[in-house]
């Protein structure tokens, strides 16, 4: 009886094992293929500036510190500068005009741009047309504008497709470079189940859900 007793409690940490595993594998697939999809650019005896601009899911976890972390994962040398404020939308930053004042001192290789979800139409008509004025500036003064795409709070969890392509969408109009966080996220939900990257609030990141968007924000701006 003793024997049986073991080779059950065996077999049983063994398949937890093996559950554990997967599950991480799963977790970390749609990170491991989205780095993937690109070698990197020549990146040699280069350091490059990154201006962020947004709200709270860019100051949340200090984003851009995880992207100089992240970055120097990959042997490239960044410095960042962030101008993000409470609930601010892209046009309230233009509205501002420190964006501008910035932009226009030719130190920024890249201009991260984020507001909230913007699955409906007036969020689509801010990332879409607003989003021309910061790709022109950006052009004028030689930086690249990438769009950062962030997620729906879990409640409006239904309007995901909505900011996936309102997001790309304005990134294929104004000509700049999609860093698609929120895509990834989804994938990461519907495979697993597991909603760990939002934090308690449900809405804004916890600092695993930071950390991937940093690995995706890092792989998009510097692979071709």
């Amino acid at each position: 009886m003793m024997i049986k007793r073991t080779v059950v409690i065996f077999i049983g940490l063994f398949i937890v094992c093996i559950s554990c595993s997967s599950t991480h594998v799963t977790q970390e697939s749609e990170i491991e293929s989205f780095d993937q999809q690109g070698d990197e650019r020549d990146i040699s005896n280069k350091e490059y500036s990154l201006l962020f601009v947004g709200n709270s899911l860019t100051y949340s976890n200090d984003l851009p510190k995880l992207v100089r972390e992240e970055a120097k994962n990959k042997g490239i040398i960044v410095t960042t500068t962030m101008l993000a404020k409470p609930n601010y939308a892209i046009i309230d930053h233009w509205a501002d005009r420190e964006v501008q004042r910035l932009i226009k001192t030719k130190k920024f290789d890249f201009v991260i741009i984020q507001q909230g979800p913007s699955s409906q139409a007036d969020g689509r008509e801010m990332l879409l047309n607003s989003g021309k004025g910061y790709s022109n500036l950006c052009n004028a003064n030689d930086a690249k504008l990438a769009y950062f795409m962030v997620w729906p709070s879990r409640v409006y969890y239904h309007t995901f497709e909505g900011v996936i392509k309102n997001y790309t969408d304005a990134a294929i109009k104004n000509n700049a470079i999609l860093c698609p966080v929120g895509k990834i996220w989804k994938q990461h939900f519907d495979k697993t189940n597991d909603f760990s990257y939002y934090s308690p609030d449900q809405f804004h990141p916890s600092l695993s859900g930071s950390q991937v968007a940093a690995r995706v924000i890092v792989t998009s701006l510097f692979a071709n």
